[in-house]
């Protein structure tokens, strides 16, 4: 954990990444797309507006260092090939808007939005919502007019999308159709930005694991210390009568997993934000010295359901913090 990013010596080229990249490519190509994102690794997924590239996460390059993000985060993102190619394809939406600067063109500006639009400290996707594709985790294409555009462009992109009969009817298609037409004419057009150049490259990062980690947790944790008191008394007992059953915090600690993984499928919520509210309740439930009276099948159902909820009016709160920024 003290050793500095630029002391990992790590590439990406002889790795797994490399077959990902080349797949991009090759959909690129498919498609009549001449802009071919050039790839470095660095402390997290982005793409600059002044270069046309990916910088894509550095413990995706060795097998170790993904046990040690599993281990510290829980989630790997982009760790499987789907998942890595699902945010490739979201990243490359960002290059080819600022290769062309699309967001220059009036439609684009009235489907979407303006570019220029200040990124918001938090947002509150609409999980109903019809107007945003749904492609990357927490409905990610609600938080800015870009990343609308770059979750479209990505939807557009992957194979076998099916599009057109996905989102039928939804006032969303009109983006898509626009992404569409655009992508067949986008050869025609001159390429703004040229230069490659790779913005925060690992080689050149001081930071050491250690700093990178502890930030990293500060960021995805969750301030909620007595939040959840009344809702865990509903389904746990304090009742000296259940002094024998399994305390509460013993309940929820050996479900968490389960707990954790379900309402993270269900929600998209990232597991380490949901880990740190499990902890936040199974310290709770021991200070009130609550107990799992009942049938267990019914207190994991209960449970499930009270998380499930709490977690999707969660992300109406203008207290949460924002998520990452792909």
């Amino acid at each position: 954990m003290q050793l500095r990013f630029k002391d990992l010596k790590l590439g990406w080229r002889q790795t797994w990444l490399a077959d990902c990249v080349r797949e991009l490519n090759q959909e690129l190509a498919e498609r009549g797309i001449p802009v071919r994102p050039h790839a470095w690794l660095s402390s997290e997924w982005f793409s600059p507006s002044n270069t046309p590239g990916i910088a894509i996460p550095f413990y995706l390059a060795h097998p170790r260092l993904m046990r040690l993000e599993r281990k510290m985060i829980i989630d790997v993102e982009g760790g499987t090939h789907a998942e890595c190619m699902r945010i490739l394809r979201h990243e490359t939406g960002h290059v080819i808007q600022h290769a062309y600067a699309l967001h220059r063109d009036r439609r684009w500006r009235r489907l979407f939005g303006r570019s220029s639009t200040r990124y918001p400290s938090y947002y509150r996707p609409d999980p109903a919502s019809r107007n945003f594709v749904q492609h990357l985790r927490l409905w990610y294409a609600q938080s800015h007019p870009d990343e609308d555009f770059a979750e479209t462009f990505a939807v557009w992109l992957t194979p076998r999308s099916n599009w057109r009969k996905r989102y039928e009817g939804w006032p969303a298609l009109k983006k898509l159709q626009y992404v569409d037409e655009l992508m067949a004419e986008i050869g025609e057009r001159r390429q703004v930005v040229k230069q490659r150049k790779e913005l925060e490259p690992l080689r050149s990062l001081r930071t050491t694991l250690g700093e990178h980690y502890r930030k990293k947790l500060q960021h995805y944790s969750v301030d909620t210390p007595r939040a959840y008191d009344r809702d865990l008394m509903r389904i746990f007992s304090s009742d000296p009568r259940h002094r024998h059953s399994l305390p509460a915090a013993n309940f929820i600690r050996r479900h968490r997993a389960e707990f954790r993984r379900l309402i993270s499928k269900w929600t998209g919520e990232y597991q380490l934000t949901l880990d740190t509210v499990l902890d936040a309740m199974i310290e709770r439930c021991r200070e009130m010295k609550l107990r799992a009276a009942g049938a267990d099948r019914q207190l994991r159902t209960d449970f499930l359901i009270l998380l499930t909820a709490k977690t999707v009016h969660s992300l109406y709160s203008p207290l949460r913090r924002q998520w990452v920024a792909l």
